[in-house]
C-alpha cells in the first residue's frame, strides 16, 4: 500500500521566507507546530506527543462566557442530561427559543432573574409563542434550581394570553380522501404514504421509520420517536392490500426516497406536501380519520389507548368523545416543587433589579 505524502492531520505551508512549516491540525483542536520533516523520527515523535496530550477542549464560547450569567447557565443546561435526553426535534425547537432569549439577556445575572422580567417578555409574544416559550424555559429554570443558580422559580404565576378556539387542524372528509386517491392510484408511493398516515394515525417522524421489521402477528409494533413509548396497532385490511402492491427492496422502511434511502421527517413532509398539491388538496390529513377507521372495527378502549398511548384510560376516553376532534399527545406534568402560594410569597420577598425588567 502506497504511503501518503503526509501523516494524517498534517497541515503544511511555506512561510514568507520560503521555509516549510508543519502543524498537527485535528478538527476542533488548536493546531500544534511540528519539528522536522514528515515521517522523520523527530517529526513522528513530536506528532505522537501532541496526539497524546490533554485535548480536553472547553465548551465553545467558554472563554467569552462570564460565570453566573444566563450565557453560562444555558451552556450548562445544554450539556445536562435533562436536555440531551429530549427528542432531537424537541431539542432543536427549544434551543431555538432559548438562543433568542440568550441573545437579549445572555449577559445578565441568572440569579437576579425574576417573574416580572419574564412576564414582560411573555407579554410581547402571541398566545401560541407564549406557551412555547414557557415550555422551553421550564426545563432551563428547573436546571438552574437544581444547581442553586437561582432560589426562586420565576415562572410561577406567569399569566398567559388566552388561545383562540380554532377547533384544531381540520380533518379530511371522505370526499377529499377520494380526491387524493383518484389522483394517486394504488401501487404508487403517494398512495402508500396516505395509507400509512390514515391507517396508523401516527406522526410523520414515526411513519418514515415504519417497515416490515415492525410487523409481528398482524400488528405494527414500535416505539414513538418523540416519546420512546411503545405502541401496538393492528394492520387494517386496506393497508395490507396496499403493501402487497409494492415490491420488497433492500431497505426495510416502507417509504423511501428516489435514491432508495429512508425519508427524513422533514423531507417526507415536503414531499407529501407536493403530492397533496398535485391532488389539489391544500391541507394534509390528520390522525383523527385513523381513529374513525378503528372505530369501524369496533375497537375497545384498551386498544385505542394502546394505539396512541395517552396518559391513562381517561385520556383515551376523552378523545373518543368526538370522532372529529384532534388527538393530543402528552404525558402528565411533574408535580411542582412548591405550592403556588409558597412560590408567590418567595417571589414577593425577592428584589426586582431594573436590569432584568427590559425586554
Amino acid at each position: 500500500m502506497k504511503r501518503s505524502k503526509y501523516p494524517k492531520y498534517t497541515h503544511h505551508f511555506l512561510d514568507h521566507d520560503g521555509t516549510p512549516r508543519f502543524y498537527l491540525r485535528v478538527p476542533g483542536r488548536k493546531r500544534v507546530p511540528l519539528q522536522g520533516l514528515p515521517w522523520s523520527p523527530e517529526f513522528m515523535e513530536a506528532r505522537d506527543k501532541a496526539l497524546k496530550a490533554d485535548w480536553e477542549a472547553p465548551p465553545i464560547g467558554a472563554s467569552r462566557t462570564v460565570a453566573g450569567t444566563v450565557n453560562a447557565a444555558l451552556i450548562s443546561y445544554y450539556q445536562s442530561s435533562a436536555f440531551t435526553s429530549l427528542a432531537r426535534s424537541t431539542q432543536q425547537s427549544r434551543r431555538s427559543i432559548l438562543e433568542r432569549f440568550r441573545n437579549d439577556h445572555g449577559d445578565k445575572r441568572v440569579a437576579l432573574m425574576h417573574k416580572q422580567a419574564l412576564q414582560n417578555i411573555v407579554n410581547g409574544r402571541k398566545p401560541a409563542a407564549q406557551r412555547n416559550f414557557m415550555k422551553a424555559m421550564r426545563g432551563f429554570i428547573d436546571h438552574c434550581l437544581s444547581l442553586d443558580m437561582i432560589k426562586v422559580d420565576a415562572l410561577v404565576g406567569i399569566k398567559l394570553a388566552k388561545m383562540k378556539k380554532t377547533g384544531g387542524f381540520r380533518t379530511w372528509t371522505e370526499e377529499e380522501i377520494a380526491q387524493y386517491e383518484k389522483r394517486h392510484a394504488s401501487g404508487t408511493k403517494a398512495r402508500l404514504a396516505l395509507a400509512l398516515l390514515l391507517q396508523t394515525g401516527h406522526a410523520r417522524s414515526d411513519v418514515v421509520r415504519m417497515g416490515r421489521q415492525h410487523v409481528k402477528s398482524g400488528k405494527l409494533s414500535m416505539r414513538r420517536q418523540k416519546t420512546n413509548v411503545q405502541f401496538d396497532i393492528p394492520l387494517l385490511p386496506e393497508l395490507v392490500a396496499e403493501l402487497e402492491l409494492h415490491s420488497m427492496s433492500d431497505q426495510l422502511a416502507y417509504l423511501t426516497t428516489e435514491y432508495g434511502k429512508p425519508f427524513t421527517p422533514a423531507g417526507f413532509g415536503n414531499w407529501f406536501r407536493d403530492r397533496c398539491d398535485e391532488a389539489e388538496r391544500r391541507s394534509v390529513p390528520r390522525m383523527d380519520y385513523a381513529r374513525q377507521l378503528l372505530f369501524g372495527t369496533r375497537s375497545t378502549e384498551q386498544l385505542l389507548q394502546n394505539s396512541w398511548r395517552g396518559s391513562d384510560g381517561r385520556q383515551s376516553q376523552k378523545h373518543n368523545a368526538t370522532s372529529r376532534r384532534r388527538i393530543e399527545f402528552g404525558l402528565p406534568r411533574a408535580p411542582a416543587r412548591r405550592s403556588f402560594r409558597e412560590q408567590e410569597l418567595a417571589n414577593q420577598r425577592t428584589s426586582l433589579p431594573k436590569r432584568w425588567l427590559s425586554h
